[in-house]
């Protein structure tokens, strides 16, 4: 009785051994990334604050398309953030993954802005067919000023072709088309670094098999 009890113990004991062991394996290998968690909790906010700033303006234009994309890069984002914290790699993949469906997203919305491939700037494609609204930064970019013309008999008040906008600095095309290659560039260097990371955890996982 007595000694399978002691056994008991003795065995509990060695796992929980075995688990600091390993939390503090995890702990080494994130050390061994470059400014670890550090750098992590600098450059995903940076990207949220990015996405949150461009979801403000897709609200304001109505862009439903980009505005649920958004949404789901904020999330992976911070779920990015978290795996890098919490050491759990497949998070990190996760938003590996997503990071470069993202940079394709965002391909597609310069081509749509640059009407690259038959693409159309003056469609509905960005608002899912449902409404005429376009970019919020073509009525309102730096120096426009926007006047609404007396309507006719050929369409509705809300129609833009009632809506003159004049003295524009940078076309509203352009202005999309920054923030798109913004988020590319931060997608890039968030990828890259997501990679590395990876590489070093699995090197530190195959390390801890073979021991």
């Amino acid at each position: 009785m007595w000694p399978c009890c002691f056994g008991g113990r003795f065995k509990k004991k060695e796992e929980e051994e075995d688990n600091m062991k390993e939390i503090e394996n995890w702990a080494g290998a994130i050390e061994l990334v470059p400014c670890g968690p550090g750098l992590a909790r600098l450059w995903k906010p940076v990207q949220r604050l990015s996405a949150l700033e461009r979801q403000i303006f897709d609200f304001l234009g109505f862009q439903w398309a980009p505005i649920l994309g958004n949404f789901l890069h904020i999330i992976v984002v911070i779920l990015g953030l978290f795996g890098t914290i919490q050491y759990r790699p497949r998070y990190i993949v996760v938003y590996t993954v997503w990071t470069a469906l993202w940079v394709t997203w965002n391909v597609f919305i310069i081509c749509f802005y640059l009407e690259v491939g038959g693409l159309s700037k003056d469609t509905d494609l960005m608002t899912f067919n449902i409404s005429v609204h376009r970019s919020w930064w073509r009525e309102h970019g730096p120096g426009c000023v926007r006047r609404v013309l007396p309507p006719s008999a050929h369409g509705m008040m809300d129609d833009y072709t009632y809506v003159s906008v004049t003295g524009c600095f940078v076309d509203f095309q352009y202005l999309e088309v920054i923030h798109s290659a913004v988020q590319i560039l931060l997608s890039l260097v968030g990828f890259v670094y997501a990679c590395y990371v990876i590489s070093i955890f699995m090197e530190e996982e195959d390390t801890c098999r073979n021991k």
